[in-house]
C-alpha cells in the first residue's frame, strides 16, 4: 500500500492531461498536473503526498454516499474532483503541514464545483484538528448557503454520517461532534466578515465579488499555521472582481513568475489560440478545455453544443453561454494574450554586456505617471534577430506597497538588477533621463533614436534631445502600434527575439492583452491589461522605430496617421 498515491485516480487523471496528443485539457492545467506529479514522485524536495493521509481520505469517501448515484464517493468522484482532493489534503511539507494554503478552480457551471467544494468541507469536519471553523462567502448568503445545503445532502445520504452523533445540521451552521468543529455560511458584509477565525474557507462565485470577502478570511488566517482557502467561479463579464485577480496569480505561479505562493490552481478556461477567429462557435476544444466533466460526459456535453448553436444564432444568449459555460468573456472577446509566456521565455538568455558593444541601439520610452511604473527598452537587430535589453523604474518609497498590490517581488526584481528604485512617492525622472544618457558610456552602444509617448514625456524629451539623443513621438494608436506590436510577436514566436534575462519583462508579457479597432488593428492595451505592461509597451515604441529603420532608414521621415 506504500504507493497507494500513485495508483490513485488523481496521478491517473493528472498523467491523462500530460499525454502529448490531449487537447482536450488547457495548457495551465497541465502545467499544474506536471507539477504535482514532481511532488507524488519525489523531485521536489521537502513537499510529499502524505500516503497515510491520502488513505484515511479514500476511507472516508468509502463511507460517503453520492445522493444522485447512490454509490460510494470513492466510485462516483469525477476525475478532477480527485485530483483536487488529493492534491490540497494530502500535499504536505517537511513538518507535516497542508502544503497548499489556496485552492483556485475555474470551472464552468454544471461541473459540479460546489458539490466537489462540499466534499472537501465534509473531509476537514471529520480530520482537521479540534475546535476548526470553517466558513463560506459569496456574493449573498442564498448562494453561500449552496454549500450548506450540498454537505447537508450527503449527510443525509451516508447512513455512516447521518446521526447526529457524528453530524448536527442547525439552522445556521454544521457541526460535527466528533472533532468538535463546524461550519458556517457568511453573506457578504462588512460586518460580519471581519473578526473571524477561518480555519479554512470557501469562496464561491468569486467572479461576482471584490476582494473584500477573501481577504478577511485571509487575514483571520494569519496566526494559523494549517490553513486553506477555497476560491471558485465561472467567468464574469466585468472587469474588476476577486477572481481575475486570483486566476491572474495562479498564472503567473504556474508560469515560474511568482515564487512562494503554496497554491494549487485548476484553470479550466480556453487556451489563448482558441481565443481568435470565432472559434468559439465551431471548436469542440473550447468546451471541452473549460468543461472537464463534458470530456467523459456525452450528455453534459451534448448539451453543451446545443447551447453553443443558440449561442451562435442569437446575440442576446452569448453573454451567458461564454462567460458561464465557456469561461469566455463576451464583451471581451477582441481581448486576447499578447504571447504565450513559454514562448517568450523560451527567447530568454544570458546578460552579455559584450554583445552591446558597438551597436546602433533604438530605445523606447514608457514613462507612464509619476507614482507608477516607467520602462525603457533598448533594441538592435543582428543577422535578422531583434534583441533587447528591457529596464524598469519604480517610486523607491513604494515598492512595499506594489509589491503586495502587484503580488510582484519588486524586491527580487531590484536585486537582480532589471529594476531601478528611484525617488520617494513618485518616479525621480532625473534619475530616468541620467540613466538613459549613460546608457552609451555603460554598454558602449550608440543611440539612434529614442521614441516616446507624448503623455507625461514632452520635459524629459526636451532635457533628452538637448542632450543629443533624436527624439520620435509615437502616437499610441492603433493604428500606428499595430505593425509593430504584430512585428515583435512574429518574432517572438519565431524565435527570431532576443532578451537579456528579466523576470520583470516576462511579467509584462504575461499581464499583457491584445484589442483590436474595427479594422482589425491589434495593440496592447493597458486598459484591458491584467497587470502592468509597461515594458512591453516601451519594447514595442522601441520595435516600432526598428521597424521603420528596416522599411525606409532612420533618416527618413514618417507619418503616422
Amino acid at each position: 500500500m506504500a504507493d497507494s498515491v500513485k495508483r490513485s485516480p488523481a496521478v491517473k487523471y493528472a498523467k491523462w492531461c500530460l499525454q502529448p496528443d490531449n487537447d482536450q485539457v488547457g495548457s495551465y492545467v497541465k502545467k499544474q498536473c506536471a507539477q504535482w506529479l514532481d511532488i507524488v514522485y519525489g523531485r521536489v524536495p521537502g513537499v510529499r503526498v502524505d500516503e497515510e493521509a491520502y488513505r484515511r481520505i479514500c476511507g472516508l469517501l468509502r463511507l460517503m454516499v453520492h445522493p444522485d448515484l447512490g454509490c460510494p464517493l470513492y466510485e462516483g468522484l469525477e476525475d478532477y474532483a480527485w485530483l483536487l482532493i488529493a492534491a490540497v489534503l494530502c500535499t504536505k511539507d517537511r513538518r507535516g503541514r497542508r502544503y497548499y494554503q489556496t485552492a483556485v478552480l475555474e470551472i464552468c457551471r454544471k461541473n459540479y464545483k460546489t458539490f466537489n467544494s462540499a466534499i472537501i468541507f465534509i473531509l476537514l469536519l471529520l480530520t482537521e484538528p479540534k475546535f476548526s471553523r470553517f466558513f463560506s462567502v459569496a456574493p449573498d448568503l442564498k448562494l453561500s448557503s449552496e454549500l450548506k445545503v450540498a454537505i447537508r445532502k450527503i449527510i443525509k445520504s451516508s447512513p455512516a454520517l447521518a446521526d447526529e452523533s457524528i453530524f448536527k445540521v442547525l439552522r445556521s451552521e454544521i457541526r460535527c461532534k466528533p472533532t468538535d468543529s463546524e461550519y458556517t455560511p457568511l453573506a457578504y458584509s462588512r460586518d460580519k466578515m471581519d473578526g473571524k477565525l477561518a480555519n479554512a474557507f470557501l469562496a464561491d462565485e468569486a467572479g461576482a465579488m471584490d476582494a473584500y470577502p477573501i481577504e478577511a478570511m485571509r487575514s483571520s488566517q494569519i496566526t494559523l499555521e494549517s490553513k486553506l482557502g477555497i476560491i471558485i467561479s465561472t467567468q464574469y463579464p466585468n472587469d474588476d472582481n476577486a477572481m481575475i485577480d486570483e486566476i491572474d496569480i495562479s498564472k503567473k505561479t504556474l508560469d515560474g513568475l511568482l515564487e512562494g505562493q503554496a497554491r494549487f490552481s485548476l484553470l479550466y478556461e480556453p487556451d489563448t489560440a482558441l481565443l481568435c477567429d470565432d472559434l468559439w462557435m465551431t471548436d469542440d476544444r473550447v468546451i471541452y478545455q473549460s468543461n472537464p466533466v463534458a470530456v467523459k460526459n456525452a450528455t453534459v456535453f451534448s448539451a453543451l453544443r446545443a447551447m453553443r448553436t443558440m449561442a451562435v444564432l442569437y446575440e442576446n444568449k452569448r453573454e451567458n453561454y461564454l462567460c458561464k459555460h465557456n469561461n469566455i468573456k463576451y464583451k471581451g472577446l477582441g481581448v486576447e494574450g499578447y504571447v504565450e509566456i513559454t514562448k517568450v521565455q523560451a527567447c530568454a538568455r544570458p546578460e552579455d554586456p559584450e554583445f552591446w558593444q558597438g551597436r546602433p541601439v533604438y530605445l523606447g520610452l514608457d514613462l507612464s505617471q509619476t507614482d507608477d511604473n516607467t520602462a525603457v527598452a533598448m533594441a538592435t537587430v543582428a543577422d535578422g534577430v531583434l534583441y533587447a535589453k528591457v529596464f524598469g523604474f519604480v517610486p523607491a518609497d513604494r515598492v512595499e506597497y506594489k509589491s503586495k498590490k502587484e503580488a510582484v517581488d519588486y524586491r527580487r526584481l531590484i536585486a537582480a538588477g532589471v529594476c531601478f528604485a528611484c525617488g520617494d512617492e513618485v518616479i525621480d525622472y532625473s534619475f530616468v533621463e541620467r540613466f538613459i544618457l549613460e546608457l552609451p558610456k555603460k554598454y558602449g552602444v550608440e543611440i539612434v533614436q529614442c521614441g516616446y509617448d507624448r503623455w507625461n514625456a514632452l520635459s524629459t524629451v526636451q532635457k533628452l534631445e538637448t542632450a543629443g539623443v533624436e527624439c520620435v513621438e509615437i502616437k499610441q494608436h492603433s493604428s500606428v502600434l499595430h505593425s509593430p506590436t504584430k512585428l515583435l510577436r512574429e518574432k517572438i514566436l519565431s524565435k527570431e527575439f532576443r532578451y537579456d534575462e528579466n523576470p520583470m519583462l516576462e511579467i509584462n508579457f504575461q499581464n499583457a492583452r491584445c484589442t483590436e479597432d474595427t479594422n482589425r488593428n491589434k495593440y496592447v492595451n493597458k486598459k484591458k491589461s491584467a497587470g502592468k505592461v509597461d515594458e512591453v509597451v516601451a519594447l514595442i515604441n522601441a520595435t516600432y522605430l526598428v521597424e521603420q529603420d528596416m522599411l525606409f532608414g532612420h533618416d527618413s521621415f514618417v507619418v503616422q496617421i
